[in-house]
């Protein structure tokens, strides 16, 4: 079977080996949706295809909606060159469930597939044009945390900016000019108060430009103007692994052949299918300016900004994210290369299962649309445990100094804020020495492994760089820099209490070939609950 080759309908051959087909006049839909797009979304990653296009899909197949969803990528152009273009822009999905079952579903909602940025003339305008176009609806995104980064460089760039902030902006400054139309820009990346950092980035942008005499007076009040411009909040949730050669290996079995996995030179690791877990959860804030995509129809959430706050904090902070960054540090440490793999070893699983349920429940706040109890008791024994699912430590640890702050920092944040004493913390400050020792490059057997790719590991890694893992007496005092990184880690760690014993951690999880473990089964052993 080959993707392009796929129309309407349902294929028998392929229905019986299991392979789910479009079920909606997917010409008709792509016509429509040129002339009069909704939805355009940046980021062109697998977690893109494995779930907001999915989500619409099901929106489609139901016979009730009419439009699919334009792509755009701004970062790694060879993603549309060589996964979206070839395949006519579809795509499979293969759902790894922990129950061993596979489903593998021809994603078919999106419609077009764009190079964000000037450079590419025809591209550009087909988007310019778009945002021109009075009933477009949402412009989402998943670019991940670094990709909302504003700079004194590219903000003094001009109607030129180079990052994918500026080029939104100047997109919106075209739909400004057309008619000052509204338009909602709806983050979908996984971080804490998403829309804010949308929000915050447009008016750098658009504030510079018009101070600049730039751009027109007016559009800075256009951008923020909530009746124009709304940029709600978001919780998403759904892993999806880079695509791994066991499936490819099925899909080849089944003739699939549409298989290549494809690393990028900017390293996307991507394929024409993607392969991620079935559980998901979209929770959206309901503040849309110009009307939406009926994506509540295909499992979507839609609740006010409070109850979108409580359940992203809830897995952000909580029930999940924090216990992928601990698993993914030690996880390098020690040598794993699967996170299902690490659910076995037991002081992993009593690590990230007594830091969930003993240290960060306390704070959490029940958004009532999940229940935190549930979501953890999912995450821990099926979710992550899943012998199925692909998914690797070192994919997880990428950009960590962007996450730690959210994921860390916050929680420790609302123990102050409530009143509750941070003493008894025991394994969040573990994990906080660990991404010290993590920084070093060099695993517990004393091999040098390569941390992953992270805006800031060259200038931290500078900070560790006189700590050694096999010498006994040396001067730890180059890692208060580190720990007062409000940054890196959200809080002053020392101004909160916490930097000595973090420090003390660290020194003894470099105390030579063995430390990590030794020091991960001693802190975890004598904490809290049961593992």
């Amino acid at each position: 079977m080959r993707l392009a080759q796929i129309q309407n309908g349902m294929d028998a051959e392929w229905e019986k080996m299991g392979y789910e087909m479009p079920a909606f006049d997917r010409e008709a839909v792509c016509r429509k949706t040129y002339g009069q797009p909704v939805w355009v979304h940046f980021g062109a990653g697998n977690i893109f295809r494995a779930f907001p296009a999915a989500l619409l899909q099901r929106v489609l197949d139901q016979g009730e909606y009419d439009r699919g969803v334009i792509v755009a990528e701004g970062f790694d152009y060879e993603i549309i060159d060589r996964v979206y273009r070839p395949y006519d822009n579809k795509s499979l999905l293969v759902c790894l469930k922990s129950d061993g079952s596979i489903q593998k579903k021809v994603i078919a909602s999106v419609t077009e597939s764009l190079k964000a940025d000037p450079q590419f003339r025809d591209d550009w305008e087909r988007l310019q044009s778009i945002f021109r176009n009075p009933g477009l609806q949402m412009v989402s995104l998943t670019i991940t945390e670094k990709g909302y980064r504003v700079t004194e460089t590219d903000l003094a760039g001009g109607l030129s900016p180079a990052f994918m902030m500026g080029k939104l902006t100047l997109l919106l400054y075209e739909r400004y000019r057309a008619g000052a139309w509204p338009l909602t820009l709806q983050s979908m990346d996984n971080c804490s108060h998403n829309g804010d950092k949308v929000r915050e980035a447009v008016w750098a942008y658009a504030s510079a430009w018009e101070r600049e005499g730039l751009v027109s007076a007016g559009f800075l009040s256009y951008v923020q103007d909530p009746d124009k411009i709304s940029f709600p909040w978001s919780m998403i949730d759904k892993i999806t692994p880079r695509p791994d050669e066991k499936v490819r290996e099925l899909l080849v079995k089944d003739g699939f052949l549409d298989n290549a996995i494809i690393v990028t030179d900017r390293q996307t690791y991507t394929a024409p299918f993607v392969n991620a877990e079935e559980t998901e959860y979209l929770v959206m804030e309901d503040a849309y300016v110009n009307g939406r995509p009926p994506l509540e129809r295909g499992g979507a959430l839609y609740a006010d900004r409070e109850t979108v706050d409580k359940a992203e904090k809830m897995k952000v902070c909580t029930c999940l994210n924090p216990l992928h960054t601990a698993m993914s540090l030690f996880g390098c440490l020690l040598g794993y290369g699967r996170i299902f793999a690490e659910m076995q070893d037991p002081d992993i699983r009593g690590l990230v299962t007594k830091l969930g349920y003993a240290e960060a429940m306390p704070v959490v706040a029940d958004p009532g649309v999940l229940k935190p109890e549930a979501f953890l008791d999912a995450v821990l024994n099926l979710r992550l445990p899943n012998p199925f699912m692909p998914d690797a430590p070192q994919r997880i640890a990428t950009d960590t100094s962007q996450k730690l702050p959210i994921r860390f920092g916050e929680t420790i944040r609302a123990y102050r804020e409530r009143g509750l004493s941070t003493d008894g913390l025991v394994l969040i400050p573990l994990v906080l020495a660990g991404y010290a020792r993590y920084l070093k490059g060099i695993d517990d057997e004393g091999q040098s492994f390569t941390p992953s790719p992270d805006p800031l590991l060259e200038e931290l890694r500078g900070i560790v760089a006189p700590l050694s893992v096999t010498r006994k007496k040396q001067d730890f005092s180059c890692l208060q820099e580190l720990f007062r990184r409000r940054d890196v880690f959200g809080v002053d760690l020392y101004a909160d209490g916490l930097g000595a014993r973090i420090q003390a951690m660290a020194e003894e999880l470099y105390a030579g070939a063995g430390a990590v473990r030794r020091t991960l089964h001693r802190y975890v052993s004598e904490t809290g609950i049961g593992g």
